[in-house]
């Protein structure tokens, strides 16, 4: 998965009003006439010719997951492309995101499976005392980052894509200033600059004792008490690192209930099995208004906080680091957004659904896309990936719009946690607009025969569906691997198929994905054996 960001509460309201709508499309969409929308043929065109007065027919400012997919894919279609970046090819996700991020989630989780001494006497395995390098697996982390940006700038360079490290300046929909000091102009544009951490006022970083997601994955040292500020993704999952490695973790969350981006029933398994057995306390209903940093060993990190209804003093921490975990911000600075008469909404660049950036009046600019977090639609960076490429059909003449509501998400803790579609909340609010009665069913990982093999019993996978028709509305699973039994059900729900048409289909016996098998079978009465 791409590293998924936890958001301020405000942030998810584009996509909120994007999963409504496209929810009100697929019920009343045919499965043939929804997947040929979905699924357009893709055709690589003949190289086209560059019209005389532009350097480029496409421009790409950012190369990280977004603005790379949608390079290679206009590179498929014919399209002289070059691609600005001011920093790291590879943006956040591959530098400072879901790349190093999983490296440390899968060494912390080896440690973490080791040490359960328990777990692996069950199977018949006895270990001694286990220990870690912790410069070791910083180093697995970075050493697997720079491979990944090597391999994507070659593959872009390799393809005949220009790749210029300079901050791009946009100066009108079809020009661009280089910090270089050189000038370009390209037909088409596409935004993909990405976001930086998001840091409340009142929190002072240091990079030493309080830092983002970006110094975390450094993993300078282990602290013995870290303060993780927000529950998503984000905070989760490192939750996840520094436990498995020996620390004690406090959560500071500002809504009342720890995990408030998933569906409620996996938060409560969540917490039964992530948060419960291992050394993490939390307060919820909570700000930390003010974080100061401290000295490592002499001094701690002060965290003050407040209660997020009356704003009064509550309680103080005194804790050795501070990670702050509290979403990302579109990065838009120096993107020269005034020259093509766009104001930002609540930071985000506004787009259409074909990815068009559209100005203060409202209007579409012509030639202008926006792709990734910079839009808001949905912060993962798979979702950009697929704008990007949406936005390149297009560009060269193939209408295509993205379905958010089939982009799957997942969280790499242990166990892991995916979903996609909507929340059980959601659903019912969908079924009461829509006339319609809501099914649900649940496949169990304790009665799956891989599941067991491996000691890992515990999780579900629940599936929310029409009753009426048995167009699948979302899926949310916890357990192992479950970030990839996501996508079956992500790739059901954009082709249109009904929880009746995967109930006969046939899943490889003993694996995992016979949870899901379970679950599709249980949605239309029919028994897994």
């Amino acid at each position: 998965m791409a590293f998924v960001p936890s958001l301020p509460v405000a942030h998810f309201a584009p996509y909120a009003s994007s999963h409504k709508s496209s929810l009100r499309r697929a019920l009343l969409r045919s499965p043939s006439r929804r997947a040929s929308r979905l699924s357009p043929t893709v055709h690589r065109s003949a190289p086209v010719q560059i019209r005389a007065s532009f350097d480029y027919d496409l421009a790409v400012i950012g190369a990280g997951v977004g603005g790379h997919g949608a390079a290679l894919h206009a590179v498929s279609k014919g399209l002289k492309v070059v691609i600005f970046e001011a920093a790291d090819v590879g943006g956040t996700c591959v530098n400072r995101g879901c790349v190093p991020s999983k490296a440390l989630l899968a060494a912390a989780g080896r440690v973490r499976e080791m040490k359960d001494a328990d777990h692996l006497r069950a199977m018949g395995i006895s270990l001694s005392d286990v220990e870690y390098d912790r410069q070791g697996v910083a180093d697995h982390a970075t050493g697997l980052a720079s491979k990944v940006k090597s391999n994507m700038a070659n593959s872009l360079t390799s393809l005949g894509v220009e790749i210029i490290n300079a901050r791009a300046t946009l100066t009108g929909p079809q020009s661009i200033s280089g910090s270089n000091g050189s000038t370009y102009t390209a037909k088409d544009i596409i935004l993909a600059p990405g976001s930086t951490p998001f840091v409340p006022r009142g929190i002072e970083i240091d990079n030493k004792t309080v830092f983002t997601s970006d110094g975390a994955l450094k993993m300078e040292w282990v602290p013995d008490w870290v303060a993780i500020v927000g529950s998503g993704y984000i905070g989760l999952e490192f939750s996840d690192v520094y436990t498995a490695l020996g620390s004690n973790v406090t959560f500071v969350e500002a809504l009342p209930n720890l995990m408030p981006g998933f569906d409620p029933e996996i938060s409560r398994l969540a917490q039964r099995l992530l948060i419960n057995p291992r050394p993490i306390d939390y307060h919820t209903n909570v700000f930390a208004s003010k974080v100061t940093p401290g000295i490592p060993g002499e001094k701690p990190v002060v965290i003050e906080l407040i209660d997020a209804g009356s704003k009064e003093p509550v309680d103080t921490l005194y804790v050795d680091a501070a990670m702050i975990a509290t979403g990302r911000a579109p990065y838009t600075n120096g993107l020269g957004l005034d020259s093509i008469n766009v104001e930002t909404q609540r930071g985000f660049v506004p787009v259409d659904e074909k990815m068009n950036v559209v100005d203060k009046d409202g209007n579409v600019i012509e030639h202008v896309y926006a792709i990734g977090d910079v839009n808001g639609k949905m912060m993962l960076a798979h979702a950009a990936s697929a704008q990007g490429i949406s936005a390149v059909e297009n560009i060269t003449g193939k209408s295509h719009v993205v379905d958010h509501n089939t982009v799957p998400a997942a969280c790499f803790t242990h166990p892991e946690i995916s979903m996609v579609g909507l929340t059980e909340p959601a659903a019912k609010e969908a079924a009461k607009e829509g006339g319609f009665e809501l099914g649900k069913s649940i496949g169990h990982f304790r009665a799956n025969s891989k599941a067991l093999a491996e000691g890992e019993g515990d999780g579900i996978a629940k599936v929310l569906f029409n009753k009426d028709n048995g167009k699948i509305l979302g899926v949310h699973i916890i357990g192992i691997h479950a970030a990839d039994l996501i996508q079956e059900c992500s790739n059901a729900m954009a082709r249109g198929t009904t929880v009746d048409e995967l109930a006969f289909c046939v899943h490889t016996h003993p694996t995992l994905s016979e949870v899901i098998d379970e679950a599709m079978k249980g949605a239309v009465g029919m028994a897994a054996h």
